[in-house]
């Protein structure tokens, strides 16, 4: 079997809809109202590392604090009643939980970008599809409606000394939000589509990909998750980023 058919083998195993239950995109699932699906997306996204059991049970708090619409409660300024010292998930806490939600109440109230369908889609949206410069405008805009910018927002600059992070947890986010399989992911963007995407790289991801020898490249960064995502662009030209459900699920020996 070559490492195609290996891959693809994979992603038919996980790309189900068995997976939901046991990952956080579960989470975004839970909504049908298109700015739920996005705040949710985005904030679970920003917690979902360390322990998958760890990050479920405080997904599950965090939208707890939310009620049954987090858009309301993000609009209705909810979270300003939030303790700032209070850990929400390893090391964000709530005054971090408050950032996302002030400048995601800032993004909801600019009429360019919710004069449509009320959806944040073109904040990220360009005439490139450029998904890297999507994430400097959303991480421009949320620092602007905060007074600076936030540890948990990765910067994906190239600019000296800045090697460019590999914004695996805005990738995955942006996963969910635009792939649209009728499976795991949601895909309710429109604008951006599947093939614009680049891959969610971690640390495991990045040590798979290389056993596989899809990359050489050490660091992971956003110039390896270029690499990776144009070598994963040979297999599947318009939906590169299935492969995640792939790489993801390979056990390390």
């Amino acid at each position: 079997m070559d490492i195609k058919d290996y891959l693809d083998s994979l992603v038919e195993k996980n790309n189900t809809e068995a997976f939901i239950k046991d990952d956080p995109v579960q989470f975004p699932h839970r909504y049908s109202d298109i700015r739920d699906i996005e705040i949710v997306s985005f904030l679970v996204a920003t917690i979902a590392w360390g322990n998958r059991k760890m990050i479920l049970n405080n997904a599950n708090k965090m939208l707890d604090i939310m009620g049954k619409s987090p858009y309301d409660y993000v609009m209705s300024c909810g979270w300003e009643k939030l303790d700032d010292g209070k850990c929400v998930h390893r090391t964000f806490f709530n005054r971090d939980l408050k950032y996302y939600c002030r400048g995601l109440k800032a993004l909801y109230k600019v009429p360019h970008f919710v004069r449509n369908d009320n959806s944040l889609e073109d904040v990220f949206y360009n005439e490139e599809h450029d998904v890297w410069r999507g994430i400097h405008n959303f991480r421009d805009m949320m620092a602007e409606a905060n007074g600076g910018t936030s540890k948990h927002i990765s910067n994906p600059s190239c600019e000296a000394p800045m090697k460019g992070s590999a914004c695996k947890r805005l990738h995955m986010a942006l996963r969910w939000l635009v792939r649209d399989d009728g499976i795991v992911d949601l895909g309710v963007w429109k604008k951006l589509k599947p093939k614009d995407l680049m891959i969610p790289l971690d640390v495991h991801v990045a040590r798979v990909s290389r056993d596989l020898g899809l990359i050489e490249r050490k660091s992971n960064d956003r110039q390896t998750v270029e690499l990776l995502t144009n070598k994963l662009r040979e297999f599947d030209k318009e939906d590169p980023v299935k492969y995640d459900f792939a790489l993801f699920g390979v056990e390390l020996m």
